[in-house]
């Protein structure tokens, strides 16, 4: 190879690795979350975005009242179950599921969807809901920061708590006994 050959390969070479180069990786304003509670050999594993309250209004303005949400950022939230649950006396299969609300200012409408793998609630059909209950919102003395998916275990049952600013919902979920 001749001196203009060699050279000329040494530029293309060195100026492509800028394009492979990857950018750094930042984490996300809404970090991924994931919240799964047992029962004997079955659970339940909720797979979430936290996003954070920065001293905005959230439920009535950056969650508006009466409209579908996502319950969190980003992707939509989606619940694993692994085997068949009761979740607020309703029966519930085992299987993946999107998860939805409708806040108002005492209750909020849980969605539970067959529809997987949506960004946000812009594309929700409602003709894939499978479920869809009222529970309470109750105020919290402290502000969650960031929006918190939880379980908590009172007097033998498991309840799905939903916390942001200071409103929180709770689900009640019955693992059923396989007979």
């Amino acid at each position: 190879m001749n001196q203009l050959t060699t050279v000329f390969l040494i530029f293309l070479f060195s100026s492509t690795l800028n394009v492979f180069a990857q950018e750094a990786v930042t984490p996300r304003l809404s970090p991924l979350e994931v919240k799964t509670v047992k029962n004997e050999d079955s659970y339940v594993k909720v797979t979430y975005s936290r996003p954070h309250k920065r001293d905005r209004i959230i439920f009535g303005d950056l969650v508006p009242y009466g409209k579908v949400w996502r319950l969190g950022a980003n992707e939509a939230t989606e619940i694993t179950i692994t085997e068949d649950i009761k979740m607020a006396g309703r029966d519930l299969e085992a299987g993946t599921y999107s998860l939805f609300a409708i806040p108002q200012e005492d209750k909020w409408t849980i969605i539970v969807n067959k529809e997987l793998g949506l960004w946000g609630a812009y594309n929700y059909n409602k003709e894939n809901d499978l479920m869809r209950f009222d529970v309470p919102t109750s105020e919290t003395k402290e502000t969650w920061e960031a929006f918190t998916i939880d379980f908590e275990q009172r007097q033998d049952k498991t309840y799905m708590t939903m916390s942001w600013d200071k409103t929180k919902v709770s689900i009640p979920i019955d693992f059923q006994i396989s007979e």
